[in-house]
């Protein structure tokens, strides 16, 4: 395997950077926040141009995968994978699943050389997801915040026919609303209990995750999706999250007061998401289980005994009744 490992910076740890004093997990902010427009000061909206970086495991980037293709922007904007090489040292984020493990159309094997050719100055985690500009091999935008946004929006000349309204302009401000919700108790809320330093910092993240987790048990008790008959942008927030939970996240969060099948609602409306192929073909439910433990103890975990005996499609595929909330049963998305 070719290697650049001598021009590559070593990753940054979150527990140098990124761990307050009191033990809590500040994530770090991201650096490439220009906005996708027709401004002067904005990234030009154009089919061809950009190259979508994302990873299997990081819901944060799964999330533009899924808009990606619910849109139908798979011939607008490219798309290729990362994961992590084994090394001496850790370089992050890497092109393994291709040749050489360098991205044929960007000519590089580590996604911090696409940082560094954008800021040679950059000292943060090179994140997914990260759009790249092809025409320079910089990266231009890694805002997940607003990014399936962005998709959903400002790429909208470029969406297939029929493409669902996942941003309806009468709602955007309840979803940015919900979605900063969702960010602070759920989907950044797992990782603030996954990498706490302090039990007070733990109790914190834990407590407020499951009290999220209440709220929106009860929400979907009489909704078949978060704003109701539709699909939203919110619905993909929280479905990534939802992936991870019993097959990954599990693992770090110490004794949990309920899993994600514990929810009645929760999880009927995630196996109703899961059906929809966009969601589907862009989780991959036994990759993100998947466990190279030490076999040649009796204690061995979970994930490591049982990740490639559990039928995990089959699982998320089971039937649920969540159509019979809806007003339009036939219909999961609303179209502009």
């Amino acid at each position: 395997m070719m290697t650049n490992e001598t021009k590559v910076r070593v990753r940054p740890s979150e527990l140098e950077h990124e761990i307050d004093e009191k033990g809590y997990f500040v994530r770090q902010k991201n650096r490439f926040t220009t906005p996708f427009g027709e401004g002067e000061d904005q990234l030009p909206v154009e089919a061809g141009r950009y190259r979508l970086i994302w990873a299997k495991g990081c819901h944060w980037s799964n999330r533009a995968s899924i808009v990606r293709e619910l849109l139908g922007l798979e011939d607008v904007i490219s798309i290729n994978l990362v994961g992590r090489g084994k090394h001496e040292q850790n370089f992050g984020w890497e092109f393994v699943y291709d040749e050489n493990s360098t991205d044929p159309v960007l000519g590089v094997q580590f996604l911090s050389e696409l940082y560094t050719a954008a800021d040679p100055d950059y000292q943060g985690r090179p994140t997914v997801p990260a759009i790249i500009d092809v025409t320079t091999g910089k990266v231009v935008n890694n805002d997940y915040v607003w990014l399936t946004n962005y998709l959903e929006n400002e790429f909208a000349a470029f969406h297939k026919p029929g493409a669902p309204d996942l941003y309806p302009e009468e709602v955007r401000g309840d979803i940015d609303k919900y979605n900063d919700y969702l960010f602070d108790n759920v989907n950044n809320g797992v990782y603030k209990a996954m990498f706490a330093q302090s039990i007070e910092a733990y109790n914190d993240a834990f407590n407020n995750l499951y009290a999220a987790f209440d709220a929106i048990e009860e929400r979907l008790e009489t909704r078949r999706f978060l704003f109701g008959d539709y699909v939203t942008d919110s619905d993909v927030r929280l479905f990534v999250t939802l992936a991870r939970f019993d097959t990954y996240y599990f693992r770090n969060l110490g004794p949990l007061r309920n899993r994600i099948v514990d929810f009645t609602n929760i999880w009927g409306y995630a196996r109703d998401l899961y059906e929809v192929p966009a969601f589907k073909n862009n989780t991959y439910l036994r990759d993100l289980a998947k466990s190279r433990g030490d076999r040649s103890s009796i204690f061995i975990d979970y994930n490591t005994r049982f990740w490639d005996q559990i039928d995990y499609d089959k699982l998320w595929s089971q039937p649920h009744d969540r159509q019979l909330k809806s007003s339009d049963p036939q219909h999961k998305f609303k179209t502009r």
